[in-house]
């Protein structure tokens, strides 16, 4: 797509940053946090320069933050990033991959990048892994991805269940442990990841910034696990890969992490609005933990939820078996989903 000329008409190309109407992408709703955008802006000065040849100083932040060693992370062009490098490193072509159906839309374009064989295996009724299920197709496998909160549906599998699946998996098998969603969790939902790589040498944890911190457009990811695997990944760390603004961005959200709470809590609190409204409804939707919620294509009777959003404006992610992941927006973002299933019940 070609971009007006002139810096007006560039700034009307680019995304509105609130739009009430963008639901599909699982984006933070509100721009970046102000003290974020002021630290944005001061970095620009230093534009002219060279980022750090690999990102030693964003390594070492991330690794204080979550309480591991500077040589258990490395960092990615967003999760996406992270997880091409683990498949780069680990895998060769005719490999096999282990995934849910659905699963994020990014897993299978990944597999065939790798030139991978990717294996799907279906989430329960309630849109949760069969972990038996997974665990047996990841006998033979070289990857398995394991999403917590999964999307599309948000759901969660307790730190015992996912224990027992890491148990029966081999240690030949990366385990690809997706948090793209974990802030949005309570303390007690969470899982001691840190000590968790340190028992099980396979995994690795991924996560982002584009999700809770609202940096999707910046493309900051990264991963932990155990140190010799973290140095075979470190390998494929693209030279000047991660931009001065990550850095600058990522130790400026650390900074608000206050204010990142509170939008936190503002998120939950809309998706619980959203759900409950939905309910009175009849509408089920999955225990969602994330800051989105799913309406599978077999509830309540009904396929086809993405027709009831056709030209009411509400851009939603819709799913081949008629289900549709609608993310949490603003209270206006609410009030356009509920309108638009309303119509369509009368």
């Amino acid at each position: 797509m070609s971009l007006p000329d002139g810096p007006a008409g560039l700034r009307d190309a680019l995304p509105a940053a609130i739009d009430p109407l963008a639901l599909s992408l699982n984006e933070n709703p509100f721009p970046p946090l102000p003290s974020v955008r002021a630290a944005l802006v001061d970095c620009l000065g230093a534009a002219n320069r060279y980022p750090e040849f690999l990102p030693e100083r964003m390594r070492a932040l991330i690794a204080a933050r979550i309480g591991v060693r500077d040589d258990q992370v490395v960092i990615g062009t967003g999760a996406t990033g992270v997880i091409l490098q683990v498949l780069h490193a680990l895998t060769a072509p005719g490999d096999t991959m282990v995934m849910t159906a659905p699963t994020f839309d990014g897993y299978p374009i990944f597999a065939q990048m790798a030139r991978l064989r990717s294996v799907t295996v279906p989430l329960d009724v309630h849109g949760r892994h069969d972990l038996d299920a997974m665990a047996a197709a990841a006998a033979t496998a070289r990857v398995v991805v394991l999403c917590r909160p999964h999307n599309p549906t948000g759901t969660i599998e307790s730190a015992q269940d996912i224990e027992r699946f890491l148990g029966r998996v081999g240690p030949d098998t990366a385990v690809l442990l997706d948090e793209a969603y974990e802030e949005f969790l309570s303390p007690s939902e969470r899982i001691d990841t840190r000590e968790l790589v340190l028992r099980f040498p396979n995994v690795v944890v991924i996560r982002t910034f584009s999700k809770a911190y609202g940096l999707a457009g910046l493309r900051i990811g990264y991963g932990f696990c155990a140190p010799d695997l973290a140095r075979r990944l470190w390998t494929m760390q693209l030279p000047f890969g991660i931009g001065l603004t990550g850095l600058v961005a990522a130790a400026a959200c650390y900074r608000a992490e206050d204010e990142l709470r509170q939008r936190i809590r503002t998120i939950s609190v809309e998706r619980r609005r959203l759900r409950t409204r939905l309910s009175a409804m009849g509408v089920y939707s999955t225990d969602a933990r994330a800051n989105f919620v799913y309406l599978p294509g077999g509830a309540n009777g009904r396929r086809g939820w993405p027709a009831v959003f056709e030209g009411t404006g509400v851009r939603v992610r819709a799913y081949a078996d008629g289900g549709v992941r609608i993310t949490v927006g603003t209270e206006q973002s609410t009030r356009a989903v509920l309108s638009a299933v309303a119509a369509a019940m009368v």
